[in-house]
């Protein structure tokens, strides 16, 4: 019997090492019978999602989630890339420049002049921007352009090649940069090696993808219509007059050529910028309208005309604003701008304000369809049908408008069936009334709505609606945003007085200071146009 406990005691032990291994033996590939609570304790305290006894709320970011992070973080460190390491120095022609890829929304081109401003181009639609630093003239180069002018005949060559490798450069230069940093902020966000890579990977591509769009859009005619800004906008002669423009520019590298030297000669001139140059060929048109009594316009105006050396000053209408005989005194300085001003009135300017402008010295004066000829240009006109800020008369609205433009119309085909010569511009305030000309004339000018835009009519007509010269007159201060101030310059030839290019000038309005022109062809006038379309 005594043997029975003892033997009880050994059958005791043997269970219990079986239920509970012992730590010195190595785990065997199959679980033990503790292994299924085993597993929901970790449940339980990793708390996975869905799970009936998770305890911890948290939750894995889901994969769409998990995504968007991983994007986030790399255009972020791609944007730092381009920023810190994503520019090269290059040489272009005598000049030593710094090129570098930024994020941007609508793509294009700036070329930075310090000290002068910037130009504009739009070269490429691509979510980067090409930037174009110059930083400084070399010296010895320059010097050597302007000692020896014939080396300009080989400069094309030379700056075609200096853009194309230093295209070349910033194109390694920036795949390297987006790379390193997606890489570098992927590896601090997430710690975790093939995380980081997959960002830098995705920074590659999505550069890549980027320059395939840039390439698909290439547009190298676009050096041909910049937008100037800074103190470059009162130079357009940076590329060039608009002759020169139509006849000689029709390659891009032409144009990169021409652009650099005039670079070269606004560095070598420290003092002042240097003055438009007037093609004797080309006809310059100042088109404004809707002054409305800001007496800041003359001023501009002036400024214009001496820049440009304006031949002929185009005013389509609402000079004033309430057309009293108290407000002629504004009209005083049209006498006196420097060039012929040729007027059609507005729904703002009344027949007092039109009798008076017709007595003023230098001022023509062009309503039902009459023509005049001022500088060698034929200009027939019709003033608007309506008076609005005479309030005892309704309003007639758009059809009176139309009314007026079909007489205008019919003035001037009968003009040409009485064999005169034809009419080169036809003005009148409002478009709706302008348009009524289409077919008669290739050049029709508006104005009344205070923002700009040009069409081609059905019949071919040009229609150029111009802004407000006079920033909408104290109805600018009518908000927080003024308006801006628009006028623009016209080239035509001075032999068919066909529209060659043009001007488009905007100022800041009140408070402000900024200048912008841009620079716009006809697609008849573009190189590589082949035929000009008639205007019967």
């Amino acid at each position: 019997m005594a043997r029975d406990p003892l033997r009880l005691l050994r059958a005791t032990a043997q269970r219990a090492r079986a239920v509970v291994p012992s730590p010195f033996r190595r785990h065997r590939s199959h679980p033990s019978p503790s292994a299924p609570a085993a597993a929901a304790a970790r449940l339980i305290r990793r708390g996975r999602p869905g799970h009936p006894l998770g305890l911890d709320t948290s939750a894995r970011p889901r994969p769409l989630v998990r995504a968007a992070g991983l994007a986030v973080v790399t255009v972020i460190g791609a944007w730092m890339g381009l920023l810190v390491v994503g520019s090269v120095h290059t040489s272009i022609g005598p000049m030593d420049t710094r090129m570098a890829l930024r994020p941007s929304f609508v793509g294009g081109t700036r070329i930075n002049v310090s000290p002068l401003g910037a130009l504009e181009l739009d070269s490429h639609h691509a979510p980067v921007r090409l930037d174009v630093d110059v930083d400084r003239l070399d010296p010895v180069r320059s010097e050597a352009l302007v000692d020896h002018p014939e080396r300009l005949s080989g400069l094309q060559e030379e700056v075609a090649s200096d853009v194309a490798h230093g295209t070349l450069d910033l194109a390694v230069r920036s795949c390297t940069a987006v790379v390193f940093g997606a890489t570098a902020l992927g590896l601090a966000v997430y710690r975790r090696p093939r995380r980081a890579l997959a960002a830098g990977g995705l920074a590659l591509s999505l550069l890549a993808a980027s320059g395939a769009a840039a390439y698909a859009t290439w547009n190298p005619k676009s050096v041909l219509e910049p937008r100037y800004s800074g103190l470059l906008s009162s130079a357009p002669s940076v590329v060039g007059n608009a002759r020169s423009i139509v006849t000689e520019f029709d390659v891009y590298q032409q144009e990169l050529a021409r652009l650099v030297t005039n670079v070269t000669q606004l560095y070598e001139v420290t003092s002042t910028l240097p003055a438009y140059q007037p093609d004797p060929t080309t006809m310059r048109v100042l088109h404004i309208s809707d002054v409305h009594l800001n007496p800041a316009a003359w001023h501009i105006v002036e400024s214009l005309v001496r820049q440009y050396k304006i031949n002929v000053i185009v005013d389509t209408g609402d000079t004033m604003d309430h057309g009293t005989a108290a407000e002629n005194g504004f009209l005083d300085p049209v006498s006196t701008l420097g060039a012929p001003y040729v007027w059609v009135r507005g729904n703002h300017d009344s027949a007092t304000t039109q009798r008076h402008l017709a007595r003023r010295k230098n001022v023509h004066v062009v309503d039902d369809g009459r023509v005049v000829t001022v500088g060698g240009l034929r200009i027939a006109g019709i003033g608007d049908p309506q008076f609005t800020p005479d309030r005892s008369v309704a309003a007639s609205g758009a059809a009176a408008e139309h009314r007026a433009g079909e007489r205008l119309a019919r003035a001037i085909r009968a003009r040409e069936a009485a064999g005169d010569p034809p009419v080169d511009l036809a003005l009148a305030h409002n478009p709706d009334a302008a348009r009524e000309t289409d077919g008669t004339v290739p050049l029709a000018l508006a104005g009344h709505v205070h923002h700009r835009r040009t069409e081609v009519l059905p019949g071919g007509t040009r229609l150029m609606t111009e802004g407000s010269t006079g920033g909408s007159g104290l109805r600018a201060v009518d908000d927080g945003d003024p308006d801006k101030v628009q006028a623009s310059v016209l080239y035509l030839d001075r032999d068919t007085h066909r529209l060659q290019a043009w001007d488009e000038i905007d100022l800041g309005g009140l408070g402000l200071s900024k200048a912008e022109v841009s620079r716009h062809l006809p697609a008849e006038n573009a190189p590589g146009a082949t035929s000009t379309p008639a205007t019967g």
